[in-house]
């Protein structure tokens, strides 16, 4: 027995474009000798489709399109996710769709209700297994976090099933692959059967949807792994109910996986929702030069476009190393200095500011004259503005609003400054695409003289990690201390995460890496006193 693993990047609400992408995939499957075919979690109207859900015009269209894969594939047998409404309540099902008919729905018992998951706000949680037999082998079907808990697996071994079938739409953050042939070979070894494991792979606004899906046999043993990162049309033979081990692709180091996660993110997110082209500021720092890098890989360097707005604080070398990386990824690049706008402003509120010092309202007003020109330029000519600011810098504040933070789309915003170090240095070794000063030198936002980070903040490396602690790990201050930092640097950094939820909350989408990402992970209120640390 043939099986075919549709691993597909729907769209979210392109119902009659995601029945077109499965009849194909499931109309070749048939070509190539498969008998069943699987798709993702929800691949009819894409995952999250989160209040969409709410309204019958959409729901309907799903069954409809649903009713129309039936129809289309009449010699392969389908598994395929969708919403589905069954007396009055909505479900996060599953379909079984044998020689042109719908026989069969499963209703997904365990809805996620944490991290960046609300299911319980739209579905309804099933309580029934789907048993079928297909050429011999009974198998048992499970939707995603219905393999994270023993009861439906076992459930589907007390009804029979000989191997088990999990439709997914798990997305993406550092070391999740790991973590998922961990879960899931607790099922195989709880239940003595093999699990085919099907994951979604595209983007989707702030989640990136990993693919990776793969087969583990009744001891929770690899046995083949599908790409990361693509879709893919791969094929698992059973014999005698258990799957026949095929090459297993070598799984993706850190760098690597995040480098093309952000990719993945960044390309989906343009691509799906219609723009054009990217417009960024090319700064001669590491940020916009990773940002850089990672778009020209996404989208090609004739849809990227860069600008350097140099002030009278930039620094030669920034200029020579931005035109330098220009010219070494081939975008279209151009040069709006803007000493005589920022001098024209400081004229214009000398009025208002008197004799007071140069201080952060004149840092910022260069962060929102260079915000209002890329803004320009996306008006003009319809570019989405890449943001390039990274997860430190959201994490303190150390970002400008209307300026820096200007844009539709935060590529960096989940990546720590000592990982986007990292991806440079990693993106360099597949070529030379990041001149080496901006990789060496120190980081500045050249908007006062002789600036570095380390004026107004620690060294990176430990306000990662405290960030990393407070944010991710939810640690108290105290607990974050026992670890090994000063009290001072506890306190700055974490005085600065609190204050700034406000600028945070007003920051474009930005591609999720971490299991705890500034947005659908983590939600704190704006308003709020936080000076509860027991000691």
């Amino acid at each position: 027995m043939k099986i075919a693993l549709a691993q597909i990047n729907p769209i979210v609400g392109d119902i009659a474009g995601n029945a077109d992408k499965i009849i194909s995939y499931a109309n070749h499957a048939h070509e190539q000798g498969a008998s069943l075919m699987m798709t993702p979690e929800l691949a009819l109207c894409g995952y999250p489709p989160e209040d969409l859900l709410f309204r019958e015009d959409f729901n309907l269209a799903c069954e409809r399109a649903l009713s129309r894969i039936a129809k289309a594939t009449p010699d392969i047998t389908l598994l395929v996710g969708h919403p589905h409404i069954e007396n009055g309540q909505l479900f996060n099902a599953a379909s079984l769709i044998q020689q042109g008919k719908v026989s069969a729905t499963y209703h997904k018992q365990c809805l996620p209700n944490y991290s960046v998951f609300d299911e319980e706000r739209y579905f309804t949680a099933g309580d029934t297994p789907l048993i079928f037999e297909h050429q011999g082998t009974k198998f048992g079907v499970f939707i995603c976090a219905d393999g994270w808990e023993s009861g439906p697996a076992i459930q589907a071994k007390l009804a029979g099933a000989q191997a088990l079938l999990s439709l997914n739409a798990s997305p993406y953050h550092m070391d999740k692959l790991e973590t998922r042939y961990e879960v899931f070979a607790k099922r195989a070894n709880e239940t003595g059967l093999s699990v085919v494991y099907l994951n979604l792979v595209g983007g989707q606004d702030e989640l990136v949807f990993d693919g990776g899906s793969f087969v583990l046999d009744n001891t929770g043993k690899v046995v083949q792994q599908l790409p990361n990162f693509v879709e893919d049309l791969s094929f698992v033979e059973f014999i005698n109910h258990q799957p026949t081990p095929k090459n297993i692709l070598p799984k993706l180091d850190l760098e690597p996986a995040v480098y093309h996660a952000l990719t993945l993110g960044l390309q989906d997110y343009v691509n799906k929702n219609g723009f054009p082209s990217v417009v960024l500021g090319l700064s001669g720092g590491i940020d916009s030069a990773l940002t850089l890098a990672i778009a020209v890989d996404a989208l090609g360097a004739e849809r990227v476009k860069v600008v350097m707005m140099s002030s009278g604080f930039t620094a030669s070398m920034s200029v020579d190393d931005a035109v330098e990386m220009a010219n070494l990824v081939g975008v279209k690049y151009s040069q709006i200095p803007i000493k005589d706008l920022f001098n024209l402003f400081c004229d214009t509120l000398n009025p208002e500011f008197g004799d007071l010092p140069f201080d952060t309202a004149e840092e910022n007003l260069q962060a929102r004259i260079r915000g209002m020109l890329l803004m320009a330029l996306s008006n003009k000519f319809g570019s989405i503005v890449l943001t390039t600011g990274n997860k430190s810098e959201m994490a303190v504040g150390y970002s400008t609003l209307y300026g820096d933070m200007a844009g539709g789309f935060s590529l960096l915003k989940d990546v720590p400054k000592t990982l986007v170090y990292k991806l440079a240095e990693y993106r360099n070794r597949i070529s030379h695409v990041i001149p080496l000063r901006i990789i060496t030198r120190a980081p500045s936002a050249e908007l006062r003289a002789n600036q570095t980070d380390q004026d107004s903040l620690p060294p990176y490396e430990i306000l990662d990690a405290i960030m990393q602690a407070y944010v991710e790990d939810d640690l108290s201050r105290s607990a974050i201390m026992q670890l090994g930092f000063s009290e001072g640097d506890v306190n700055r950094v974490t005085n600065l995460i609190d204050r700034n939820e406000y600028k945070r909350r007003q920051a474009p989408v930005g591609v999720r890496i971490t299991q705890r990402g500034f947005g659908k992970d983590r939600r704190y209120p704006i308003t709020a006193k936080l000076k509860f640390d027991v000691t």
